[in-house]
């Protein structure tokens, strides 16, 4: 169906019509909504909204509150957004990957894409914590968060080759894209944030830049996975109460067909607090690689996922360029995350000398 522009176009009729499979399947009408914006500043590429919803002639458990997710109304942030497909992706990860895995999402109650437009309603879990990057995740938030991910990873081990819309980190738009916009976004992220970044760091710009192809290419070598792509503290909710998931992954965006290894060093470098990360480093590796195995994945060599985890550390500076050098942060949430993201990253850089792996 053809999807208006929102969130004006979330009218009760309009629900109506796009809850009659899920929520609505037994009957009834919603007869009002009144929307409000969510977690403004914490995402780039799209917009998030409450609908609190009321009914009639329906079931008496149904949800009076609605999360809607669609496209973001900054044409620079948009803009990128199309470049990257993140509003198909995110719309078929839901209707078809969803299922494969234990890792927790939310319930989707409806979920399309129109051309340039996009809408999820989901699950309201306002009453989870949500992550924050700037405040970082602690050692408990960040084994659920690697808990989550070996649970995501083991699923699709080494069985992503049929997926051809999901793009891998090298050989694909997803790659070509990424370079680009990381060649011309380092200078804005050094002049942004460059008092966050050594001297030494920045002084390898042109030897990194000229290596990321080679550098994606090392990313895309066998086994490949289904990775989130943008799996940081924002993206994830924690529960707080009894009964709820112990943290619930949002945002599917970005899911790249890559090393798994892409995920756990974006996290363990950009969202986990540093002395976090240096002072539990390897045991959260081997959390990862122990998790892989009960998923069913063969046991991993420990010296080859160290080195592994140094040379995706040393590839996400092309995120870090990206998302600071291409991205508006105007906003003064989004400017504070990120400036977390590029310290972090920065200190990760420095403890595991990862421009020595340059080629």
């Amino acid at each position: 169906m053809k999807l208006p522009n929102f969130p004006d176009g979330l009218t009760p009729e309009f629900l109506t019509l796009l809850l009659v499979e899920s929520l609505l399947a037994d009957g009834g009408r919603v007869t009002e909504v009144v929307s409000s914006p969510m977690a403004e500043g914490a995402g780039m590429m799209a917009e998030i909204a409450k609908l609190m919803v009321t009914y009639e002639n329906a079931p008496a458990n149904l949800p009076t509150s609605i999360v809607a997710k669609f496209a973001s109304s900054n044409p620079t942030n948009r803009e990128i957004a199309l470049s990257y497909n993140v509003y198909e992706r995110e719309a078929r990860y839901y209707s078809e990957l969803d299922p494969r895995t234990e890792a927790v999402g939310p319930q989707i109650y409806f979920s399309q894409i129109d051309g340039e437009n996009l809408l999820i309603l989901m699950e309201d879990l306002s009453d989870y914590e949500v992550g924050s990057q700037i405040a970082g995740a602690t050692l408990e938030q960040t084994e659920l968060a690697i808990d989550e991910l070996a649970k995501l990873h083991g699923a699709f081990w080494g069985r992503v080759e049929t997926l051809d819309w999901v793009p891998g980190i090298a050989d694909s738009y997803h790659a070509d894209t990424m370079l680009a916009l990381a060649l011309a976004g380092w200078d804005k992220m050094v002049d942004t944030y460059g008092n966050l970044i050594s001297e030494y760091t920045r002084g390898q710009k042109d030897a990194f830049l000229s290596a990321i192809p080679a550098l994606q290419q090392d990313r895309n070598t066998q086994p490949r996975t289904l990775c989130h792509g943008d799996f940081r503290m924002e993206n994830l909710l924690y529960g707080t109460r009894p009964g709820q998931h112990p943290v619930v992954v949002i945002d599917w965006q970005g899911p790249l067909r890559c090393h798994g290894m892409f995920d756990v060093a974006l996290f363990l470098g950009q969202s986990t607090k540093t002395m976090v990360r240096r002072e539990h480093e390897l045991a959260l590796l081997q959390r990862y690689t122990e998790g892989l195995e009960r998923a069913g994945v063969d046991t991993l060599d420990a010296s080859g996922v160290w080195e592994d985890y140094r040379r995706t550390m040393l590839y996400d500076w092309v995120y870090t360029a990206v998302v600071t050098g291409s991205l508006d942060v105007t906003n003064e949430t989004t400017s504070a995350w990120m400036a977390k993201m590029v310290a972090r990253q920065s200190a990760a850089s420095e403890d595991l000398n990862v421009f020595e792996l340059l080629p």
